[in-house]
C-alpha cells in the first residue's frame, strides 16, 4: 500500500488527477478504513468537482481519525464551496480546537465570517493569525481588507503599508491600498500603488481598468492610449480588464461594453450565495394575483445628498399613491442631510438596510410582498446587486444610476428612450427595454436656484470674455476631449474654460496639459464646490457648457439647461454617450446634438464668436424650459407609471418579457 499510496500523492501533484482517485479506489478495496487515503480521496473529488462525494469522504476520514486538524480545514473548504458557511466554519473551530496555533485556520475563518458580514469576529482572526506569525504578511492584507469595510481607513492603509514591508512584491497589497487611497482622495497615492501593482502581476484582475481609472481622475494622462488599446484586446480574449462602471468612462462601444458586463458580473456571482436557509433562493413562487396597489420598491445607496436624489426626489413626491405604494430601501451611508430627510418622507415607506446581508435583503423584500423592485445601483459605488441575483421581486428593473446593460438575466428590464438606445443597439443589452416617451431621466420641477447675483470678478472669470463651461466630474476628461477645449481657447479669442477641480494635483496636470497644448493654463478657471443652489445661480454667468465625452453630462446637463445655459454635446454609440443628447431632444434643441469630433468643435466655435446665434438659442431654451416635456415631472411620473402598469400586467398574464414603448 505504501508505494501505491506515494504513487497516488505523486499523481496528485503533478495534476493527474483522474489517475490519482483510481490508484486511491483500488486501496479503499482493501482498506476501507485508511484515513490516509480517504482524506486524499476526498481532496481529489474536491479538485475534480465533486463535492458531495468529497464531503461524504472527507467525513469518513475524520470519522477514522477525528484528532486530524487538517481533515477539518480542508472539509470547510468543501462546505464552503457548497454555500454551508456555518458548517464549514464549524469545521474549522475544530480544526482549531485540535491545534490553537493552525495559523491558515484563523485565516480561513476570518474569509468565511466576512461572507457572513460578521465583521468584528473576522478581524479578531486576523488579528490572532498576526498573533502567531507577525511575518504573515498575507493576513496583514486581509486585515486591511476589514478595517476599509469598518470605515477605519488609517488602519486599513497601515495593515497594507505593513503587508507590503513584508512582501514587496504583494501586488495585491499595493492594489487594496489604491483602492483605499481612492476612496480618501488621495489621488495620487492611488495612482503609484496602481502602478507598483501593475509593474508586479499585470495580470491581476481589473488591475488595468483601475490604473486607467485613476489616471482619468488625475487627469494624469501619460500612455492613457496605449494603456486602452491593451484593455480594449484584454476585454476581446474575455479577461477580468476593468469593472463595469469603468468601461462607461473610457469605451463608446455597446457590445465591448455588454461583453465588459458580462465578464464582471461572473466574477461578481462568486460572491453571492444561492441558499438560504439550506432552499434555493431562486425557486420562490411569487405571489401572481391582481393587487388593488402596485408595491413598487426603489433600491439604492443614494437616498442623500447625491445626483441621484437631485433627479428623482420630485418623482417620489408625485407617484400616484392611489395606484401604487411606493417603498425606498436604502443601504447606502447612513447621512441624515437635507435630501435623505426629503425622501425619506415622500415613499409611503422606507427602510434602513445597510446592515442587513444580501440575503436578509431579499427575505425582507419578500415579506413586504414587492411587485416591483428598482435597481438604481446596478455597478456603481456601493450596490448590493446580489439583493437582484437572488430575486427580490418577480419583477426588477435597472434604472438611471448605471448608464448601461447589466449584461445579466436578474435585470428583466432597462428604463431607457429612443434616442438612448437605437432599434440597432437593443443586442448589446441583456435586459428588455422599456421605450419612454420626450427622455428616460427623471427631473425635479421644483429645483431651487439660490437668489444670491455673482460676479464674474468673484468668481475669477474675464469680465468680457467667452466663458466655456464643464461641471462635470473631472474623470470624464479624456486627452481627446481636453485637445479639442485647447484647440477652442486658441481659436475664440479672450476665451477661457470653467471647471471644477477636487484636488491640487488635478488641477496642476490640467495646467501642464494646457502648456503642452501651446495654452496659457491661466485660461483654465477653476470652481470649487459649493452649495447646490448656489452653485446653480453661479452657473449663470458661463456661456456654453461643453460636454464630456463617450460618458457625456447626466445631471450636469440638466443642471445648466434649468438654469438657461446651453449644453451642447456631441453623440456617441454607448448609452452614457447618448444622455446629453436624450435632454437635448427632451427641450427641443438638436441643434446642439453634433455627432463628430469636428461638429462638435466647430460648433463651439460658431457660438462663441456669434453672438445672434447663441442669443436665439439662449431664448429658445428660455421658452422651452416651461413647454417641453424635460421638466414637466408630472408627465414623467405618468409616463414611468405606465411602464411600471404595463410590466406587471404582462407578469400577471404570465407573458414572455419584451419591449416595451410608452406612446
Amino acid at each position: 500500500m505504501h508505494s501505491k499510496f506515494n504513487q497516488a500523492i505523486n499523481f496528485f501533484e503533478k495534476g493527474n488527477l483522474n489517475e490519482s482517485k483510481k490508484l486511491c479506489l483500488e486501496i479503499l478495496k482493501d482498506e476501507p478504513k485508511n484515513f490516509d487515503i480517504l482524506h486524499l480521496l476526498g481532496i481529489v473529488s474536491f479538485k475534480l468537482k465533486n463535492y458531495k462525494n468529497s464531503v461524504d469522504l472527507i467525513a469518513k476520514a475524520i470519522t477514522v481519525n477525528p484528532k486530524s486538524a487538517e481533515a477539518y480545514n480542508n472539509q470547510s473548504l468543501v462546505l464552503k464551496k457548497i454555500n454551508k458557511l456555518e458548517d464549514a466554519i464549524e469545521s474549522l473551530n475544530q480544526a482549531i480546537k485540535i491545534k490553537p496555533d493552525f495559523i491558515q485556520a484563523y485565516n480561513s475563518r476570518g474569509h468565511l465570517l466576512v461572507e457572513l458580514n460578521r465583521l468584528d469576529a473576522a478581524l479578531e482572526n486576523f488579528n490572532k493569525s498576526i498573533e502567531i506569525n507577525p511575518n504573515f504578511a498575507e493576513a496583514y492584507n486581509n486585515r486591511g481588507n476589514i478595517l476599509n469595510k469598518l470605515n477605519r481607513f488609517t488602519e486599513s492603509l497601515e495593515s497594507y503599508d505593513k503587508a507590503i514591508s513584508i512582501n514587496p512584491n504583494f501586488a495585491e497589497a499595493y492594489n487594496n491600498r489604491a483602492t483605499v487611497q481612492k476612496d480618501l482622495k488621495l489621488y495620487d497615492g492611488a495612482h503609484e500603488s496602481y502602478e507598483k501593482a501593475i509593474k508586479i502581476k499585470p495580470n491581476l484582475d481589473f488591475l488595468l481598468g483601475s490604473l486607467i481609472y485613476s489616471k482619468l481622475y488625475l487627469c494624469n494622462w501619460k500612455a492613457f492610449d496605449e494603456i486602452l488599446k491593451k484593455i480594449e484586446e484584454s476585454i476581446d480574449k474575455g479577461n477580468k480588464s476593468l469593472t463595469s462602471f469603468t468601461s462607461l468612462l473610457c469605451l463608446n462601444s455597446p457590445s465591448l461594453q455588454k461583453k465588459v458586463a458580462e465578464i464582471y458580473f461572473n466574477w461578481l456571482k462568486k460572491f453571492v450565495k444561492n441558499e438560504y436557509n439550506g432552499k434555493n433562493i431562486l425557486n420562490h413562487k411569487f405571489d401572481n394575483q391582481a393587487k388593488k396597489k402596485i408595491r413598487i420598491a426603489y433600491y439604492s445607496a443614494d437616498f442623500r445628498n447625491h445626483p441621484m436624489s437631485y433627479l428623482l426626489a420630485n418623482l417620489y413626491e408625485l407617484h400616484d399613491k392611489n395606484k401604487f405604494e411606493v417603498i425606498g430601501i436604502s443601504f447606502g451611508p447612513d447621512k441624515d442631510d437635507e435630501m435623505r430627510k426629503r425622501v425619506s418622507s415622500a415613499f409611503d415607506e422606507f427602510y434602513d438596510v445597510r446592515l442587513k446581508t444580501e440575503e436578509e435583503i431579499v427575505k425582507f423584500s419578500r415579506e413586504l410582498k414587492i411587485d416591483i423592485a428598482i435597481d438604481l445601483m446596478c455597478f456603481t459605488k456601493y450596490h448590493r446587486f446580489g439583493i437582484f441575483v437572488q430575486r427580490c421581486a418577480p419583477i426588477q428593473v435597472n434604472y438611471l444610476g448605471y448608464p448601461g446593460t447589466s449584461g445579466t438575466n436578474y435585470l428583466d428590464y432597462i428604463i431607457a428612450d429612443k434616442v438612448l438606445i437605437p432599434k440597432d443597439n437593443q443586442k448589446y443589452y441583456s435586459e428588455k427595454i422599456v421605450y419612454l416617451p420626450d427622455t428616460y431621466q427623471a427631473n425635479d420641477s421644483t429645483k431651487k436656484i439660490s437668489d444670491k447675483i455673482f460676479t464674474r470678478e468673484e468668481l475669477g472669470l474675464p469680465k468680457d470674455g467667452f466663458v466655456f463651461c464643464c461641471f462635470n466630474n473631472n474623470y470624464k476628461i479624456t486627452p481627446q476631449v481636453f485637445d479639442i477645449w485647447m484647440r477652442l481657447l486658441k481659436r475664440v479669442k479672450n476665451s477661457v474654460l470653467w471647471i471644477l477641480s477636487e484636488d491640487v494635483n488635478i488641477s496642476k496636470n490640467l495646467k501642464k496639459e494646457a502648456t503642452l497644448r501651446g495654452v496659457d493654463f491661466n485660461r483654465i478657471v477653476f470652481a470649487e464646490k459649493i452649495k447646490m443652489n448656489e452653485h446653480l445661480a453661479r452657473q449663470k454667468v458661463a456661456d456654453l457648457f461643453i460636454d464630456t465625452f463617450p460618458y457625456t453630462a447626466h445631471t450636469t446637463a440638466s443642471d445648466a439647461l434649468w438654469v438657461g445655459l446651453p449644453v451642447l454635446t456631441r453623440i456617441g454609440k454607448s448609452f452614457a454617450s447618448r444622455v446629453s443628447a436624450s435632454l437635448l431632444n427632451a427641450i427641443d434643441l438638436p441643434e446642439l446634438v453634433t455627432s463628430s469630433e469636428k461638429e462638435y468643435e466647430d460648433l463651439a466655435a460658431e457660438l462663441a464668436t456669434n453672438s445672434e446665434k447663441l442669443k436665439g438659442i439662449k431664448n429658445k431654451l428660455k421658452n422651452n424650459k416651461n413647454t417641453k416635456p424635460l421638466f414637466n415631472t408630472q408627465i414623467f411620473a405618468r409616463n414611468i407609471e405606465k411602464a411600471y402598469s404595463l410590466m406587471y400586467e404582462r407578469y400577471l398574464k404570465n407573458l414572455p418579457l419584451d419591449n416595451i414603448e410608452i406612446s
